[in-house]
């Protein structure tokens, strides 16, 4: 794995010849090394149609090519960071929260209502998210960042997860999303804002949830 937690605000990357990484343009603290940085002009290895995908969904975080041998330390905004690892399966995540990912990972976009319908597009527009979200393949690391912490909640085949939709942070898996309206939900756990919706996740994988519900 590339990346090792210094703090919950701090990672360390291990970069190594012939190896690249990604990271959010202004994410670099500190560096070792001949390590150099470079624009990332193309959107990472989602070709044309991810650039499409990102320029119409404001998908469009700078990201820096971090190349060379050494290692870099990478933080952004005081922001809480957690590292998720994949193994083959798929993280969808808004490309804001992304931090640093490895270069051994597949970057491109999805359209919200292909998960969940209509109400995938709904969900989009609640959240203030957009209708496209970001996805990441492979084998590898991905840095994301939150506000006030991230957990993991598994979620199991016959045991739907609902999550508040300002605290969602990305998900992975084999995983659908609804958004339902549930009026008086959020006045009954003591946090009645004025919206009353949930958002539905089922199937096989886990959701980040953060400790707030504040964006990015």
């Amino acid at each position: 794995m590339a990346f090792t937690e210094i703090n919950s605000k701090m990672i360390q990357a291990t970069v190594v010849p012939g190896q690249r990484l990604f990271s959010q343009r202004g994410a670099m603290l500190a560096y070792k090394g001949d390590v150099s940085f470079t624009p990332n002009i193309q959107g990472g290895q989602g070709g044309v149609m991810s650039m499409l995908g990102r320029r119409v969904a404001n998908e469009a975080t700078p990201l820096m090519t971090v190349e060379g041998s050494g290692t870099v330390m990478f933080g952004h905004g005081g922001h809480h960071i957690q590292i998720i690892n994949l193994t083959g399966d798929t993280l969808y995540v808004e490309a804001d929260r992304l931090l640093a990912l490895e270069g051994t990972l597949q970057q491109g976009t999805m359209f919200m209502g292909s998960q969940g319908g209509v109400m995938g597009m709904v969900r989009g527009q609640v959240t203030g998210q957009g209708l496209f979200t970001t996805t990441l393949q492979g084998q590898g690391a991905v840095a994301v960042m939150a506000h006030g912490g991230v957990f993991e909640v598994p979620i199991t085949p016959g045991r739907p997860v609902h999550v508040d939709p300002q605290a969602y942070v990305a998900h992975h898996g084999d995983v659908r999303n609804k958004l339902s309206a549930a009026l008086g939900w959020r006045d009954m756990v003591g946090r009645g804002s004025g919206e009353a919706f949930q958002l539905e996740l089922s199937g096989s994988g886990a959701v980040y949830v953060q400790a707030s519900e504040e964006k990015l």
